[in-house]
């Protein structure tokens, strides 16, 4: 499931690595933004791809049909520092507002998240330096989940950070294999080229 899906990018991605693993999988976007939503729907079908597209505020309406039965999360928030009136507003600026230290949107994404996923869940989050990737690991870590950094890139502009978290007493290896499928990621075109919005 991909959070704040913008282009597709992402979720398309996800399906096409995926799909060559030969995993039978349902995926599932969301994006606030409607156009963003029907753009997904495009980039899929250009990919001769499906996914169940939903035009929703991070995941609402979909937490009781889904709760617990998601295996993979991805997000790339609205993590951009901004004044809080531009959180959520209409247009553009909605996929990068994050409000204050760029959190607004990412701290209403966890308790979400926690009800997806399922037991052996895992969450990939992009965050930017301003975020405080550490305290976000630590919030996470008092409600039960470990966590770590996998990617971190920087451009002129900006400083990256992917973070995996998972329920914490999950088997270690089973968190950190899926690392290898990941890592393949094109992240820096990714972040060249897709909108985020949650």
């Amino acid at each position: 499931m991909e959070l704040g899906c913008g282009s597709g990018y992402v979720i398309s991605s996800l399906a096409i690595m995926l799909g060559e693993l030969g995993c039978g999988v349902h995926y599932f976007a969301t994006d606030i933004n409607p156009n963003a939503a029907q753009v997904t729907r495009e980039t899929l079908e250009a990919h001769g791809l499906h996914a169940e597209v939903i035009s929703a505020d991070i995941a609402s309406g979909l937490q009781k049909r889904l709760a617990g039965m998601i295996d993979v999360v991805v997000v790339n928030p609205p993590y951009v520092p901004t004044p809080e009136e531009e959180v959520g507003c209409k247009g553009i600026t909605a996929s990068w507002a994050g409000g204050e230290n760029g959190r607004t949107v990412i701290d209403r994404i966890f308790p979400i998240a926690d009800e997806l996923l399922s037991e052996k869940g895992w969450l990939y989050m992009v965050t930017l330096t301003a975020n405080n990737p550490t305290q976000v690991c630590r919030m996470m870590k008092e409600k039960g989940y470990a966590s770590r950094i996998i990617v971190q890139r920087s451009t002129e502009e900006e400083s990256l950070h992917v973070i995996k978290f998972w329920r914490d007493g999950v088997i270690a290896n089973s968190a950190e294999g899926s690392d290898s499928w990941f890592s393949q990621f094109p992240f820096k075109s990714f972040w060249r080229s897709s909108g985020s919005g949650a």
